[in-house]
């Protein structure tokens, strides 16, 4: 299995959402931010988490969907999104399902490493983020990418 990469349609997956089920497939027409975060209530995680709620409202601006994914349980993803306001989905991957299809898994096996994938309406990978200073730019650097691709429409 190869790799999902820019100009790549975006694996699908279903996970359950504030309105109930849904996929990627289902949420075409809108651009998504997939991010990857090793583990639930690190110092790094958390972080990338805040600021993920703190620039929510510039995603729904441009009309973008937000889903983080951990191979934490769904209590843990449920306790993480509640503690720190995250209004979008915290999708828990236990089984890895959704961190294989992505080629998302850290090095040592254990969980998913830290990387973004921002999708176009289209259904297309439009930018991989990874290996970025700090656990936070992920939210800001995918925001650069939503704007670029809003700017070019």
């Amino acid at each position: 299995m190869a790799c999902p990469r820019e100009g790549d349609p975006a694996p699908d997956f279903e996970f359950e959402s504030k309105s109930g089920r849904t996929s990627i497939s289902s949420m075409r027409g809108s651009p998504i931010v997939i991010y990857f975060f090793p583990k639930a209530f690190t110092q790094g995680c958390t972080r990338e988490l805040q600021r993920f709620v703190q620039l929510a409202g510039e995603f729904e601006a441009l009309g973008a969907e937000v889903i983080g994914v951990s191979a934490d349980g769904p209590g843990t993803m449920a306790r993480f999104a509640a503690k720190y306001g995250a209004r979008f989905p915290l999708v828990p991957d236990a089984e890895k399902r959704i961190i294989s299809e992505y080629c998302a898994g850290s090095e040592r096996g254990k969980g998913a490493r830290r990387v973004t994938f921002v999708v176009g309406p289209d259904g297309m990978i439009k930018a991989v983020l990874e290996g970025l200073r700090k656990a936070e730019d992920h939210a800001d650097r995918a925001l650069d990418v939503l704007r670029s691709s809003a700017h070019r429409a």
